[in-house]
């Protein structure tokens, strides 16, 4: 390992983090302000595209259960995982290490989840593009291309600049975006009973069938759990003083954004149906698109000059507030990857470029005409990886106390590799596309996702029993006598000099190193030298002493 390739990596990275434990030192934002800026995220129009097409598909009864059976169960999965992001200080990657994928097991479902940025810029790029066509009459292709580049200086200064920016847009696209759906709501009631008794291309009859195939869509949004948990790792210290808010900001911008995900969905078959009843039948697909649901909204209540010019803010101002967060998580995912695999950090830029170069190019291919498809397929594998990692949270932690309870993310104290995720995510990911492939028959087929779900709660623990936890931890000990937590249970603010970059870095993400020092005495160094580092030089030998729960727990680390 370079020396210099080390430092380039921690300068560069002071604003992202995107393979280690957020410090102390940068989590300045009070917690009402973290989630605050992580609600603004959420701002996505896909949400109403959702909604306008599984409602178009299933009516509204089956539309509108399918929408809050999802949220319900993305709400529990996301539960144990924010809660490790907020509390720990960790990206999702860093949580499925020591979650049941091991230290490069972990790649997998980084992988998983970088593929869902990249399709989901794709989706509110297009819807962007699509609402300049309509204010412009541009082109799609170069509406695909502005709303492309027009996030890049933003994401590349990181979480300062996207805080700002959420913060200071949220009130504007809430006004935008609500006051119009509730005038029409007051103004027009029968409004209101074309949407309740709105059949789609169903027979109106609501059916269990029907309400999973529609959930199967919604649920290709939980990744967004990811999204969020970028702006949660950085979340202050919970302690006495702030146990309130700090619970509340949590509540809201981690689990529960769901809540306001799946009322813009509702809001999204609301507006499909009203362009589609009230104003136009023949609009056909055209009702899914934000950009002509907000413009026909607009019309009923001002002008159509200020109603186009009103629909393109909303539009510009949502799109940017998500896909600058897809950016960002993206390029922070991708960069995680890279890095471990090849122990070379070109910089954070060249992944933001290379994520964006893949949502451009599906854009070009119109993913967003294959909406409902490509997100009832996604959802299967999704929904595979994110059960998994709750489940080895809430059961295998929690319950039957064979995985670390404390989260481990660090090289040297994991295994590479781990089964009980692998197989999880393998065999639950692997007969939920079968399912979805019909190659178990039509009557299973929309099943798909619920076979996703129940193979991977079900094979997590089952693995987690069957190899005893053995594979969780490398060792018991970091080598450090200092504990990792401080008296309230959050990751301690200790610095400790790293020997290999020059810079300290705080308690939870150093480890002794098996290099001593020039007199014979221990040396640590940072979980970031040991990601760059090509060799096992400073990686300390295996030592397990204790059951994986015993082992993990901070206050034995010694």
């Amino acid at each position: 390992m370079s020396t210099d390739n080390a430092r380039a990596a921690a300068e560069d990275s002071l604003e992202d983090y995107a393979f280690r434990y957020v410090p102390r030192t940068f989590r300045r934002w009070s917690a009402a302000s973290v989630g605050a800026t992580a609600l603004g995220s959420i701002a996505f129009l896909a949400d109403f595209s959702i909604g306008a097409s599984i409602g178009i598909d299933h009516g509204t009864p089956n539309a509108v259960l399918g929408i809050l059976f999802a949220s319900v169960i993305i709400l529990i999965v996301g539960v144990p995982v924010a809660y490790y992001a907020a509390r720990y200080n960790l990206d999702l990657d860093l949580i499925a290490r020591g979650s049941g994928f091991g230290y490069y097991g972990s790649i997998i479902t980084t992988v998983i989840f970088a593929g869902f940025t990249c399709i989901f810029f794709a989706l509110e790029g297009a819807i962007m593009a699509q609402g300049l066509r309509v204010a412009t009459g541009m082109p799609l292709w170069l509406g695909y291309l502005i709303s492309t580049v027009v996030v890049i200086p933003i994401v590349i200064y990181g979480m300062r600049a996207l805080e700002r920016l959420q913060f200071w847009t949220t009130p504007l696209w809430l006004a935008l975006a609500l006051l119009p759906v509730l005038w029409i709501v007051v103004s027009d009631p029968e409004a209101v009973s074309a949407f309740t008794s709105f059949t789609g291309r169903s027979d109106g009859a609501v059916g269990f069938g029907a309400v999973v195939s529609s959930a199967a869509v919604c649920f290709a949004l939980t990744p967004q759990l990811a999204e969020q948990i970028d702006y949660l790792r950085a979340m202050p210290p919970r302690t006495p003083s702030n146990v309130r808010s700090w619970w509340t900001s949590f509540a809201f911008a981690g689990p529960g954004w769901v809540i306001f995900s799946g009322t813009k969905q509702v809001i999204g078959v609301f507006l499909a149906v009203y362009l589609l009843v009230r104003v136009e039948p023949g609009l056909g697909l055209q009702a899914t698109e934000p950009a002509t649901q907000f413009v026909v909204l607009y019309q009923t209540i001002v002008p159509d000059w200020l109603a186009i010019v009103l629909a393109l803010v909303l539009i510009v101002v949502a799109q940017v507030k998500i896909n600058v967060t897809n950016a960002y998580s993206g390029s922070l995912a991708w960069s995680n990857v890279f890095t471990r695999m090849a122990k070379h950090y070109p910089g954070r830029t060249v992944f933001v470029l290379f994520n964006l170069v893949i949502a451009y190019v599906l854009m070009m291919l119109d993913v967003f005409t294959l909406i409902s498809f490509v997100l009832s397929l996604y959802a299967n594998v999704v929904m595979a990886w994110l059960v998994t990692i709750a489940t080895d949270i809430a059961v295998n932690k929690w319950l039957l106390r064979v995985s670390p309870r404390f989260p481990e993310f660090r090289r040297g104290m994991l295994h590479d590799w781990n089964p009980v995720g692998l197989v999880s995510v393998g065999l639950a990911s692997v007969l939920s596309l079968l399912a979805f492939a019909g190659v178990f028959g039509a009557a299973v087929e929309p099943f798909s996702v619920l076979i996703a779900i129940g193979v991977a709660f079900t094979a997590t623990p089952v693995m987690a029993l069957a190899t005893r936890g053995r594979w969780y931890l490398r060792r018991d000990s970091d080598g450090i006598d200092s504990p990792r937590f401080d008296e309230h249970g959050n990751p301690s603010g200790e610095r400790l000099r790293c020997h290999v970059t020059g810079y300290t870095f705080e308690r939870p993400d150093m480890l002794a190193s098996a290099e001593r020092g020039p007199h014979g005495e221990v040396q640590y160094v940072s979980s970031l030298a040991l990601t760059l580092d090509d060799s096992d030089r400073y990686v300390l030998p295996p030592e397990v002493t204790g059951p994986p729960h015993r082992a993990a727990d901070p206050r034995r680390q010694t």
